[in-house]
């Protein structure tokens, strides 16, 4: 359950900040985003937000496509992170346009044209994770070390199992690969950081609620629809990346 009135940025912060803060995308001086998660919003907001180069195309589409004029509107940011009905909003073939002109030569674009039938670019962080980064085309050649940069760097949820003073265990599903297809395996308990130096992305996490994690960081709160939302955008994303191993592309 998203937090009732939170604004986009604070939303895009709580996601945002665990691979900044490991500087694997976005600007420098990643206490911007604490400061943003906290819902303290400041005029650069939409510049700050704009230097995450491989989100804001994504934003950007969704938004257009939704009839929705700000792409920092916190129902853009949810969609893109965890996923919803305004996903439907945006036609697959302009998404991919878009994410040829944003991208260019960049990013690993070359599986864009051989989407077809019931596949569809979806808006989603799981789309970018999986089919622009290359690390599902890794798997074969280097195993753990792709797997464990798609299980951490993809948008998980899971239910709390137990709460410290700065750690909480999330019993959570993690991808798991068995050499020819990547899906999400049994639920197991991780270990993720909810809160480090009093700094938090999110309120303190209870046992039994359903949160979202990104990186080893409690993001959000979430219902259990979100979480249905959540699977069946990462389900659009693997049914892909998992033709694209079964053809060797």
């Amino acid at each position: 359950m998203t937090a009732v009135g939170m604004n986009g940025p604070a939303l895009f912060a709580r996601y945002a900040y665990p691979p900044n803060e490991l500087g694997y995308c976005g600007p420098d001086d990643p206490s911007v985003l604490l400061r943003l998660a906290s819902g303290n919003s400041g005029s650069g907001d939409r510049d700050h937000a704009r230097q995450f180069d491989g989100a804001w195309p994504y934003l950007e589409a969704l938004a257009v496509g939704a009839g929705i004029d700000d792409p920092l509107d916190s129902r853009v940011i949810e969609a893109y992170w965890v996923g919803g009905d305004l996903l439907d909003s945006l036609d697959s073939g302009k998404l991919l346009q878009h994410l040829r002109g944003a991208f260019g030569e960049r990013e690993n674009t070359g599986f864009l044209p051989v989407l077809g039938g019931r596949d569809r670019a979806l808006a989603h962080h799981s789309f970018h994770v999986f089919l622009v980064y290359p690390w599902v085309k890794l798997l074969r050649k280097r195993g753990a070390v792709p797997l464990s940069v798609l299980q951490n760097c993809r948008i998980r949820w899971g239910v709390v199992e137990d709460v410290g003073e700065e750690h909480a265990l999330v019993v959570s599903s993690p991808l798991e690969f068995d050499g020819e297809q990547l899906a999400r395996g049994r639920p197991a308990t991780q270990r993720v950081r909810w809160r480090v130096e009093g700094n938090a992305l999110a309120a303190m996490p209870v046992p039994g609620a359903v949160v979202t994690m990104h990186w080893d960081w409690v993001c959000d709160r979430i219902t259990a629809e979100q979480s249905r939302a959540l699977d069946a955008a990462e389900d659009s994303g693997l049914r892909i990346a998992n033709r694209m191993l079964s053809t060797d592309m």
